[in-house]
């Protein structure tokens, strides 16, 4: 998936040593608990080899799974199995009776909540209250770091989708369409429904209209970045730097920023 994720190109990476890219195949899932094992690996990895590490991405569950005391309870097919044989009305009632507060945390209109609360209940023994109110999760609503860092995001404005549209442009005529033609046979649950692959699917499988796939990609692109700006909007640890179309103003602007918020936080 080289092209579609913008991976940086193989002289850049020779270039400028980089860690976890190619450590799945499109085939597989990747679940967060073992992308938070092997992603702080690598950031204490490149810290003792360097001195220093730029963790740069858009998935904000990933991203504070890195630097957050985020943790993840665990799951149990049988166990799920178990559960998924009662009846919605049976859960929900089992889980007030355990924990009458559990509305205040869980979607109770939710099956599918109400049954991973439940699951989650039967193999830690911790309710949605007991979870929601322990120190590790009020350290997480209140942006406490695990791990310390500088954070600074890069914000389009109203060009954002401007920039999207000929990225994506760029993107297909750097062959696109062809990956996601040879990826297609082998693509798993998450790599099938990532933004531009899950658009352009249709044309090669079932040879859906290109003009229509391609503007679904910009929406789609569009809206995802709409999500991340709200969601990293809320974290008080990050800089935003507005977008420069002139490279070398957009340097001095970052640089001027970085050099104050280093010396703020030292």
């Amino acid at each position: 998936m080289d092209i579609g994720t913008a991976k940086p190109s193989a002289d850049v990476r020779r270039r400028i040593p980089h860690r976890m890219i190619d450590i799945v195949d499109p085939s597989e899932d990747l679940a967060a608990p073992w992308f938070q094992q092997i992603g702080r690996n690598a950031i204490y990895a490149a810290l003792e080899s360097h001195g220093r590490v730029v963790i740069v991405g858009g998935s904000g569950l990933h991203f504070r799974s890195l630097v957050d005391p985020l943790s993840f309870a665990p799951t149990d097919p049988g166990a799920k199995a178990s559960l998924g044989e009662r009846t919605d009305e049976d859960l929900r009632r089992d889980l007030i009776a355990t924990d009458p507060s559990a509305g205040d945390h869980v979607d109770l209109d939710n099956p599918r909540r109400v049954l991973r609360a439940m699951e989650i209940l039967e193999l830690t023994g911790q309710s949605p209250t007991e979870r929601a109110t322990s120190p590790e999760a009020e350290a997480v609503r209140n942006y406490e770091a695990v791990v310390p860092f500088a954070g600074f995001g890069v914000d389009a404005g109203d060009r954002a989708r401007e920039r999207i549209a000929r990225r994506f442009d760029l993107m297909l005529e750097g062959g696109l369409l062809d990956e996601v033609t040879r990826l297609a046979p082998i693509m798993g649950r998450n790599a099938s429904q990532a933004v531009g692959y899950k658009e352009l699917l249709p044309v090669v499988a079932d040879g859906a209209v290109l003009d229509d796939a391609v503007k679904a990609s910009i929406d789609a692109t569009n809206s995802l970045v709409k999500r991340q700006r709200t969601f990293f909007g809320r974290d008080p640890r990050i800089t935003w730097l507005s977008w420069q179309d002139d490279e070398e103003h957009r340097l001095d602007q970052a640089v001027d920023t970085i050099g104050r918020r280093v010396a703020w936080t030292s």
